[in-house]
């Protein structure tokens, strides 16, 4: 009975299988292209990597990242919370980006991840990504 304690204490301390691919703490800020934090509570930020191979059968997963009121980042979550990113370009989608009214706050193409022109890499760290204002003839939720 006692092994099987030990081995469940090893594996929740992080004994268990490792991830599957490497990983960079990152970091960053989101703002409008005027350097403006987008007005809204609760954005998040899906990271999509672009170009990596599956390794042993694991795919690589997305990431996230929580957005603060001031448009900042302190990390992203992949495989452990806050693991960070896969090294290389990551296709980025703004979730959440809405005012009380539910109007989009970010253009919609980029709140959609099979959509989002926003690419960005781990070379440049910390990340920095601006987007424009969206224009004023999109109806609410678009």
């Amino acid at each position: 009975m006692h092994r099987l304690s030990l081995v469940c204490v090893l594996a929740a301390l992080g004994c268990g299988p490792q991830a599957p691919f490497q990983y960079i703490p990152v970091s960053g800020r989101l703002t409008y292209e005027d350097g403006q934090p987008i007005p809204a509570s609760g954005i998040r930020l899906g990271f999509a990597v672009q170009d990596v191979e599956p390794r042993n059968g694991a795919h690589p997963r997305p990431a996230e990242a929580v957005v603060n009121a001031a448009g900042d980042f302190s990390s992203a979550t992949s495989y452990r919370p806050g693991d960070g990113l896969i090294p290389g370009k990551h296709k980025v989608a703004i979730y959440y980006a809405t005012d009380a009214q539910g109007k989009l706050l970010v253009p919609k193409d980029y709140a959609h991840a099979s959509t989002t022109p926003l690419v960005v890499s781990t070379d440049v760290l910390p990340i920095e990504i601006k987007v424009p204002r969206p224009t004023e003839k999109q109806a609410p939720g678009e």
